[in-house]
């Protein structure tokens, strides 16, 4: 009997997600963001079920570039850091990658860029508010100009924000960010982009030329409280492990690391084969549920490295080798996020090396 933990990428649904967004980006062209390993679904595998139908896949540095043109795929592939050092330029323009431009520093290598090897789409980055990567509204006129003389940069230039808290439906500084990219981009050329996942749901007027979607994509909720399965969105991954052991343990004991889940009576208390070490967050409490077979049941204990402990008595006919759902279409994954403290993309990202993954076509 296997111990494996087995993550079940459902590529269907990828294809289903992305049908949506497109659907309510309309007429926007939608990039696939595909970064930190496709949210941890395998880069290579989520691009190849979205080839020919994604408009362009974003990542977050050169070297996922480099991989998906090792794998074939034609499309543009936008670099949401853009270079890390004057190095990266040739190596971008021999990719034919598209580079986000936030920084003095990558201004000065882009002016020595060769127009022999290619001309570099780049895309302006702005800072509307959200303070992390860009240039202030005030620069943004100078800079284009100063990227539009460049011998090495294509002329046409792309213009993109990022938004800091788009998931507040009836918050104030979307509004906010939008005017201030209205503002500093007004009379520029080029296509503009501002809309995560978020923003597709909650505010069409940052639809723009392009939207940039990560989490719609996986099925995830970017809204608290919701999960994607509300929005029109299935879930790409289910986790899945055995019960590998059934223990009566008498009222009173306590259970697992440092004995923080004392049983209130006579139980069955089942062991999983799951834990940190894979994935699963050990920050997960009391009652965080779990599937056994088709019964809902509530995590005890301590989460382990490689184990968890499960309240069976609502589920008296599990046996040994049944199998226990963590995550996927029937436990949705924010419910688990929410009792573990933490988002539904922290954990699907934290998948570990020993997890088996395994691909579905539905």
């Amino acid at each position: 009997m296997s111990r494996t933990t087995v993550a079940t990428i459902h590529l269907g649904a990828l294809r289903h997600n992305l049908a949506r967004i497109k659907e309510l980006a309309a007429p926007a062209k939608v990039m696939a963001v595909v970064k930190a390993d496709a949210y941890g679904h395998g880069l290579e595998r989520v691009a190849r079920a979205l080839d020919g139908a994604a408009d362009a896949f974003a990542v977050a540095g050169q070297g996922d570039g480099l991989r998906l043109r090792a794998a074939g795929h034609r499309q543009r592939i936008v670099v949401l850091s853009g270079p890390d050092r004057a190095s990266d330029i040739p190596e971008m323009q021999r990719l034919q990658l598209d580079a986000a431009i936030h920084h003095e520093s990558q201004l000065q290598w882009l002016a020595e860029a060769s127009p022999a090897r290619g001309l570099l789409r780049v895309w302006l980055k702005v800072d509307s508010g959200m303070h992390r990567l860009g240039f202030s509204p005030e620069r943004v006129a100078e800079i284009h100009a100063r990227l539009a003389a460049m011998p090495g940069i294509d002329p046409e230039i792309g213009l993109l924000t990022h938004f800091s808290e788009s998931e507040e439906f009836d918050g104030d500084e979307t509004p906010a960010q939008i005017a201030r990219f209205n503002t500093a981009t007004q009379g520029l050329s080029g296509p503009r982009s501002l809309s995560n996942s978020a923003a597709v749901l909650g505010w069409p007027a940052a639809r723009g030329d392009w939207v940039r979607t990560g989490g719609l994509l996986y099925g995830l909720s970017v809204v608290a409280g919701k999960t994607g399965a509300d929005f029109g969105f299935r879930p790409a991954m289910t986790l899945s492990t055995r019960l590998i052991a059934i223990n009566p343990i008498r009222r009173g004991e306590r259970i697992g690391y440092n004995g923080i889940w004392t049983c209130p009576e006579d139980m069955p208390v089942g062991v999983a084969a799951v834990g940190y070490g894979d994935g699963y967050p050990r920050s997960a409490v009391a009652g965080t549920p779990v599937l056994v077979g088709e019964r809902r049941v509530p995590l005890v204990g301590r989460v382990s490295m490689d184990l968890i402990t499960l309240d069976l008595r609502d589920a008296p006919q599990a046996k040994v080798g049944d199998r226990v759902t963590l995550w996927g279409p029937e436990l949705p994954i924010e419910h688990i996020a929410a009792q573990a403290g933490t988002i539904s993309y922290d954990l699907t990202c934290g998948m570990t090396r020993r997890v088996l993954f395994v691909e579905d076509e539905n």
